[in-house]
């Protein structure tokens, strides 16, 4: 998925980002939340993770305007503030859930998880292409015949960038995209350098081919069945 997470406490949002980004999440991280409105009018998120308390507008704000606006992704607020009234508030304003600082990443990973299926853009917890199965909970490929494979987390959000779209061809902008985050700035042949690790993680899968050279445009997933 891709995560919008505002926090303004650095020890808070260092720790965070990394946690879901270990999930196999894109995370855009901002520090406040008029970043965060700009940022919501220019890309498409699956899941909102907002601090309440926030040095300009607050995160309670930012669900109120964003659910005005007609978005329906889930919201997870993030506060000190633990009283009746306050949570009756945050929901109110339209968050899906409400958790209570200091975070425990545990718990902050299932809740994340939970929410994820309510978005309006999730499809199930296991992608599939032909015989080839990735599971998003555990970052796990598997293919008849062969043993499991465990991803890192950016071998796991290209290949589920293909599998989102087969037989679709990818050009290196569009994957640069969709897999890196706001305001980070890839190496001219990080996806060139990404596909060619890819592969030799899927030779294990005997499915190393089915990424295919698009020579001059991209790259595409193409389930072969020869293999």
């Amino acid at each position: 998925m891709r995560i919008l997470l505002v926090e303004d406490d650095q020890d808070q949002l260092e720790p965070l980002t990394a946690a879901l980004k270990q999930a196999g999440h894109i995370v855009d991280a901002a520090e406040n939340g008029e970043t965060a409105q700009w940022l919501l009018g220019e890309k498409t998120y699956d899941l909102l993770v907002l601090d309440w308390m926030l040095p300009d507008v607050e995160g309670v704000q930012l669900c109120q305007h964003y659910r005005q606006s007609g978005h329906g992704s889930p919201v997870l607020l993030l506060t000190a503030k633990d009283t009746v009234q306050d949570r009756v508030t945050g929901l109110d304003a339209g968050a899906d859930d409400y958790l209570i600082k200091p975070v425990d990443l545990m718990e902050l990973l299932a809740r994340v998880r939970a929410l994820g299926r309510r978005s309006p853009l999730w499809t199930g917890d296991v992608l599939t292409v032909a015989d080839l199965t990735l599971n998003l909970s555990n970052l796990i490929v598997e293919r008849p015949g062969c043993d499991s494979l465990q991803l890192s987390s950016r071998e796991f959000q290209l290949l589920e960038c293909f599998m989102r779209h087969p037989q679709q061809v990818m050009t290196r902008d569009q994957l640069e995209q969709a897999l890196w985050e706001w305001g980070a700035e890839p190496e001219s042949n990080a996806i060139a350098t990404m596909i060619r690790r890819l592969r030799l993680r899927l030779q294990r899968l005997q499915c190393d081919h089915w990424i295919e050279t698009v020579y001059g445009t991209g790259y595409r997933l193409v389930p072969k069945t020869d293999a």
